[in-house]
């Protein structure tokens, strides 16, 4: 009897071992993944909440974290927190016109949209691209910044402050369209002072800005001086 046990004990052991050796590693693996899985949800909880989150669908256009690598759409990685509340309200109202923005920002609440503008605005900002603006462009541009007083709004270093959005390494294709809707009146600023500056500029001025403020490192010291 005793040797039956015995046998049985081994016959149960073997094929312990053999389980082991044949789905070990997978086992293994397994609880490597939950582990991994576990840490992106611990960090997504600290960073904005738990996955998936509404900024998830940003990154198509926005790019990750808000940090637009794509000249044509706005970076929103670093920017006040109450400059995006009030983009995404305005494309939600519709004062803000935006085939895409609109119908995404009234599907959110304004829990959601507090959210989001947190999430933003404690990322941290780059360029979004790569500027090789020719000397002469640059200094014009430079130029027309300090002629018309840029920086009162949006800060020594262009980064922004409250509802003034940060401008410094945004794309120049992006800043210029802005310019360009300011202008036009295509894009209304509240206080008339972005439509009434924008009116001023030409074509060529206009392009030497948005140029400027591209080739600027966000957060850095080279907002240049004259």
């Amino acid at each position: 009897m005793r040797r039956a046990w015995i046998l049985g004990a081994v016959v149960v052991l073997a094929g312990v071992v053999g389980l082991g050796a044949l789905y070990g590693r997978d086992y293994l693996d397994g609880m490597h993944f939950e582990k991994a899985i576990s840490e992106i949800d611990e960090t997504e909880v600290a960073n904005g909440g738990p996955w998936p989150q509404p900024q998830e669908t940003c990154v198509f256009c926005h790019g990750a974290h808000g940090q637009s690598v794509n000249a044509w759409y706005p970076a929103l990685s670093g920017q006040p927190e109450a400059y995006l509340v009030a983009q995404l309200h305005a494309f939600a109202g519709g004062q803000r016109s935006n085939p895409y923005m609109g119908p995404i920002a009234r599907e959110l609440t304004d829990e959601q949209i507090q959210s989001l503008a947190a999430y933003f605005a404690r990322q941290t900002p780059a360029q979004s691209e790569a500027v090789r603006a020719e000397a002469a462009l640059e200094k014009r541009g430079m130029a027309l910044v300090a002629a018309k007083s840029c920086q009162a709004c949006h800060g020594a270093s262009f980064m922004g402050r409250d509802q003034v959005p940060r401008l410094s390494g945004q794309g120049a294709a992006y800043l210029a369209k802005q310019l360009v809707a300011f202008k036009t009146g295509e894009r209304h600023d509240p206080s008339g002072a972005m439509n009434g500056m924008a009116a001023s500029l030409s074509g060529a001025d206009i392009q030497a800005v948005a140029s400027y403020l591209a080739s600027l490192t966000p957060g850095g010291s080279d907002a240049r001086k004259q």
